[in-house]
């Protein structure tokens, strides 16, 4: 991430540098997607490693400014100025030109191999804009609008890599999309408390009697327990709405995303076993968890095919 943007090109460029620089982002801060990765052919965990890199930066970046520019007053403009130039960047590696981050460079021929739709990326840079200027939102629906560019263009995203793009397809992967980043918000709120936002419905906190000093002392009593059960049970209905999507999908492809979805839905158990303290306490699944949950989604998707076919034949 200290690469400077424009800088001189090198002698030698390596594009499968670029893919193995992405999937070491991923192994280093995507832990249960990379577990669930491995699984695709690899062509396709390839771009997916290029995907996850290209999203990676700017989050960081967002979330953590004042790791760029420490004790600088002026971060939001030059945090802003960074996602700008990161951005036209990546215009110029999409149309051929030489850029300096391996990221940019991996993703942009993933872009130019799949024929990945230019708005879907631009959509997640303005939401990481937005990220900027927005620390609250009212409702479900209007956190909505930053989730679509979050979290649900990186899902549609992944079905061109998959080659699924068809209408429904695009709609349930947009929902697990939705689905792993609210998980993600439950998890953290107690980090993004601590980075000025909160990114739960304002109106269904209050619903539940959680006002923002509850949030800010960590108080994990009877409402905010209620509370959290109301968005983890929201958030697997999202999963299942997601996973039957699933035999939308190319069959080599199918289990991996249904294992990632399994092991991202296991965070949520996570959050109850400690007790909904997420100001305290991160939500983790143990490797042992993980493989576990790789063995029996297996088991559930081969029965699945099998009945399937028997169906058919009947």
């Amino acid at each position: 991430m200290r690469a400077v943007l424009g800088s001189e090109r090198p002698p030698v460029s390596c594009l499968e540098d670029d893919y193995a620089h992405c999937e070491a982002v991923q192994r280093a801060h995507g832990v249960s997607y990379y577990f669930a990765t491995r699984f695709f052919p690899s062509e396709i965990r390839r771009a997916v490693y290029a995907l996850y890199g290209f999203v990676r930066y700017p989050d960081q970046w967002v979330d953590c400014p004042h790791e760029l520019f420490p004790a600088d007053a002026a971060v939001e403009q030059k945090v802003r100025a960074k996602l700008d130039a990161y951005e036209r960047e990546f215009i110029r590696a999409v149309c051929g030109e030489w850029v300096a981050l391996p990221p940019l460079r991996a993703f942009a021929d993933v872009v130019r191999r799949y024929k990945i739709p230019l708005r879907y990326p631009l959509e997640f840079m303005d939401a990481m804009r937005m990220d900027l200027v927005r620390t609250r939102y009212a409702s479900f629906e209007e956190l909505q609008t930053y989730t679509w560019g979050s979290a649900s263009v990186v899902g549609v995203m992944m079905c061109y890599l998959l080659g699924a793009t068809a209408p429904q397809a695009l709609e349930h992967a947009a929902t697990m999309g939705l689905a792993m980043q609210m998980t993600n918000f439950l998890r953290d709120v107690g980090e993004d408390w601590r980075r000025g936002r909160v990114y739960l419905p304002q109106d269904e906190l209050a619903r539940f009697g959680i006002q923002e000093p509850h949030l800010a002392q960590g108080i994990v009593d009877h409402r905010w327990r209620a509370f959290m059960q109301f968005q983890i049970e929201r958030c697997r209905k999202l999963y299942a709405e997601a996973e039957r999507g699933v035999p939308l999908l190319p069959r080599e492809v199918q289990y991996p995303v249904l294992l990632g979805s399994r092991l991202y839905a296991r965070i949520l158990n996570a959050i109850k076993r400690n007790d909904y303290d997420v100001f305290r306490r991160r939500a983790r699944t143990t490797y042992a968890e993980k493989v576990r949950v790789a063995l029996l989604t297996y088991s559930e998707w081969r029965y699945s095919i099998i009945t399937n076919r028997s169906a058919s034949r009947v």
